[in-house]
């Protein structure tokens, strides 16, 4: 059958696709794909510019994110800041790099110098899609989306033709993008993730890679979600700046594992109140569910800190 080329669209059998040995491929191990597009999400004062920059210097430099999350490939990256002046991202990136060792001098991270980048129009778009090309970077970061547009953000044909030019960069390019972007002001804690990013939900639906940051007591929490993988274990982040020359964020904790460690010190502050206690009466009192108590039990019991006895489980110091 002829197929008029000028009318129809190109078409391709599944079975002649061609496959990847590796069907997930990370720019960041756990954090963010390869050529993926996505944002950084967060109220203000979250550190999500400081999480960017670290992301962003672990790709240049093939240095592992926040101390902890490999770089399989490394290459050149390419960033806008609308909000901070040249010196202060000289500044942090600067500060990273030495907590790592590493010098600026041989780093190909480029800083987009324009003083305003409106990506809803040209010839921004242009401007921004031939620099691209000529620098070839694995990532591009864009921080904040607010700042890149005139558009009204809860009109979703607007959002979605501006998000289609970025998804348009990353298909031409193969290069990842990330949006550094708010949650609403009235965002709960249980929906501050991806529903609580300000703005049309397409936003959120965009992304192939998302990063969320917010406030969980005096600690930073850091959680992900990604389109063809598992979300890796959120974590908790510090700001570590007890050194201003070598200020970083460092994980300090993952959530899961605090969960567990909370279970025990529960457990032990029980026995140490009541003396012997059987298991079912510390799962009543706890009410948690069995598995967990029992992990809990065995590793305390391991760690030599409690022993079971014919009425029940005690302290042993």
């Amino acid at each position: 059958m002829m197929v008029d080329n000028q009318r129809s669209l190109p078409v391709v059998r599944v079975a002649d696709i061609v496959t990847e040995e590796d069907t997930t491929r990370w720019l960041i191990d756990q954090l963010w794909g390869a050529s993926a597009v996505g944002v950084i999400g967060g109220a203000p004062k979250c550190s999500k510019t400081w999480l960017a920059l670290d992301m962003s210097l672990s790709v240049a430099t093939g240095t592992a994110c926040l101390d902890r999350y490999e770089v399989p490939h490394s290459g050149p990256v390419l960033i806008y800041l609308a909000e901070d002046s040249l010196a202060i991202v000289r500044e942090r990136v600067e500060g990273i790099a030495r907590h790592r060792g590493l010098q600026l001098d041989s780093i190909p991270l480029h800083v987009i110098t324009a003083p305003v980048l409106r990506l809803d129009r040209e010839p921004h778009r242009t401007q921004l899609l031939e620099t691209a090309r000529q620098l070839r970077p694995r990532l591009l970061l864009l921080d904040p989306l607010v700042r890149l547009h005139g558009i009204d953000e809860n009109h979703a044909g607007e959002v979605a033709e501006l998000l289609a030019y970025f998804r348009s960069l990353q298909r031409e390019l193969d290069l990842a993008v990330i949006l550094v972007h708010h949650t609403r002001k009235n965002a709960a804690g249980a929906t501050a993730a991806g529903v609580g990013l300000r703005g049309s939900s397409d936003i959120h639906a965009f992304g192939d890679s998302n990063l969320y940051l917010r406030r969980s007591g005096d600690r930073l929490l850091l959680s992900s979600e990604h389109r063809a993988a598992a979300a890796a274990r959120s974590v908790y982040l510090d700001l570590v700046a007890t050194d201003e020359a070598t200020t970083h964020l460092e994980v300090v904790g993952d959530v899961g594992g605090e969960k567990r460690r909370d279970i025990q010190k529960r457990v032990l502050d029980l026995l140490g109140e009541h003396g012997v206690l059987t298991r079912a009466k510390l799962r009543e009192m706890l009410s948690v569910k069995n598995e967990r108590l029992g992990e809990a039990l065995e590793s305390l019991q391991q760690a030599g800190r409690i022993s079971r006895t014919p009425t029940g489980w005690q302290r042993t110091n």
